[in-house]
């Protein structure tokens, strides 16, 4: 579900990827509508790249990306395969496995790439 991104939504991208300019995706020239995909996409050289900028957030941070995740407002369609194995990891780590299973569970009966 495209949304428009708020000022804390911005905020979680700028500690995820400090070096991002531009809210608009050079791909599609489009406004950001989720935080993940561009990091996974645009900004992580990899896996592990991913990873520690997944790390850097909150837990609060990262239950925020939960909550919006399991509603549908932030997408997981475009994300790197890899890069959301590391989040269902860092999810099961720091907020719980059931929260864990539940993006897993999310992600699996989805299928759409949005941004």
């Amino acid at each position: 579900m495209p949304r428009e991104m708020n000022s804390r939504d911005w905020e979680i991208l700028k500690v995820l990827a400090p070096e991002y300019e531009s809210p608009t995706c050079a791909g599609s020239g489009h406004a950001f509508q989720s935080i993940l995909p561009p990091v996974s996409n645009h900004f992580a050289a990899d896996e592990r790249d991913f990873e520690e900028r997944l790390r850097r957030l909150s837990t609060e941070d990262l239950q925020y990306l939960v909550d919006h995740i399991l509603d549908g407002s932030e997408s997981l369609g475009c994300v790197q395969e890899e890069d959301v194995e590391t989040l269902i990891t860092l999810v099961g780590e720091r907020i719980s496995h059931e929260a864990a299973q539940s993006v897993f569970s999310y992600y699996s009966s989805s299928g759409v790439c949005e941004q």
